[in-house]
């Protein structure tokens, strides 16, 4: 089974995450929410608290194929100065691993240099933080191991797009059916 780690601070976009983690997990994906806080509950940029299934110093990420960052502020900003989620992130990119950032994260990925070369979207007005990005108005974009997505519009085509990549395009198709979606 591929299994995800999806990071939770304090001001994350509630729909962006929570949206990963039913979809990803419809299709037999095992998802683990990460709380950075040392807490398990995390509050989003709504007000709306969500208990994280771990703190981030009960896992060391060895198992991972996929990272999973929300957007939200200041959920985002929260995360960059989290220096061991910077670490880990990298880490994992560098060893191929799936990295996933949507809205707002993109902006994380760009100012730790994996976006360098690639086609890379954001939320509207964050493209400047890509550095070294072919910036795409896509609603989602895929270059190599790395996946983008607008924001809260996007989410769902975001996770289909993370399903693909983790357990290919019948899964998702088969999640995309069983949710009524029609793009």
């Amino acid at each position: 089974m591929k299994k995800a780690y999806l990071f939770l601070a304090y001001g994350f976009e509630e729909v962006e995450a929570l949206t990963s983690v039913d979809l990803l997990r419809r299709a037999g994906i095992s998802v683990i929410t990460v709380s950075i806080s040392g807490k398990n509950l995390v509050t989003g940029a709504h007000s709306i608290p969500v208990v994280a299934d771990i703190k981030f110093d009960e896992s060391d990420f060895d198992d991972v194929d996929a990272l999973i960052i929300p957007g939200g502020q200041p959920g985002v900003d929260n995360l960059t100065s989290c220096s061991r989620t910077v670490e880990i992130i990298k880490k994992n990119y560098e060893e191929g691993k799936l990295i996933g950032a949507i809205c707002a994260a993109p902006m994380l990925l760009g100012k730790i240099g994996i976006l360098e070369g690639r086609t890379a979207t954001c939320y509207p007005g964050c493209e400047g933080a890509l550095k070294g990005a072919n910036i795409s108005e896509d609603n989602v974009c895929v270059d190599g191991n790395v996946i983008t997505s607008r924001g809260v519009g996007t989410a769902i085509d975001f996770a289909l797009e993370l399903i693909k990549y983790l357990v290919g395009e019948d899964k998702a198709e088969e999640v995309k059916d069983s949710i009524v979606y029609k793009n």
